[in-house]
């Protein structure tokens, strides 16, 4: 029932986006900030709730990401694949969205990113813990693809500005 409330409540938030903005590239912008923000917060309460310690490497997190993070907050667990040669890029492949249930795009938002608000949230928890990402939708469901992919790129480590004279 409260994932059911969740995406209810999430389909009036983005409908009420839609009124309040003139296009879909700023609704989509507004839901990757409010993501953000979410992120940002929701980074605290992720690690007190599954004492997961400091990743070692981009792959690591990715298995956390899936594994851990989303089956706590969403109920799901997604794949991860798509691996880049390098290393620094993977997708997230969900084959359950439980954002978009009960959701069908009108004709006249073709180009809203409906659940780019995951986008926002993964981008502000991970720089929570100083790693700076890209992560944008490739695939949706509710466009006609069979699934729904996020793809993740790692852009840097950030390091921690201390104060001089406070190292």
């Amino acid at each position: 029932q409260n994932s059911e409330l969740f995406t209810l409540t999430y389909g009036a938030l983005v409908t009420q986006l839609c009124k309040d903005y003139e296009n879909d590239d700023d609704v989509n912008k507004q839901l990757d900030k409010m993501g953000y923000n979410i992120g940002v917060r929701l980074i605290e309460d992720f690690l007190a709730r599954s004492s997961v310690g400091r990743c070692h490497d981009f792959r690591e997190t990715a298995d956390v990401i899936a594994k851990i993070a989303f089956k706590m907050y969403l109920g799901i667990t997604p794949s991860v694949t798509n691996w880049s040669p390098g290393g620094d890029e993977f997708s997230l492949i969900l084959e359950n969205n439980p954002l978009v249930d009960f959701v069908e795009l009108p004709d006249n938002h073709s180009t809203l990113i409906y659940s780019n608000l995951l986008c926002g949230v993964l981008r502000g928890a991970l720089e929570m813990v100083q790693m700076a990402v890209d992560v944008k939708f490739v695939q949706d469901t509710l466009k006609g693809d069979s699934v729904t992919e996020i793809r993740m790129k790692f852009i840097r480590r950030i390091e921690d500005n201390l104060p001089a004279g406070e190292e």
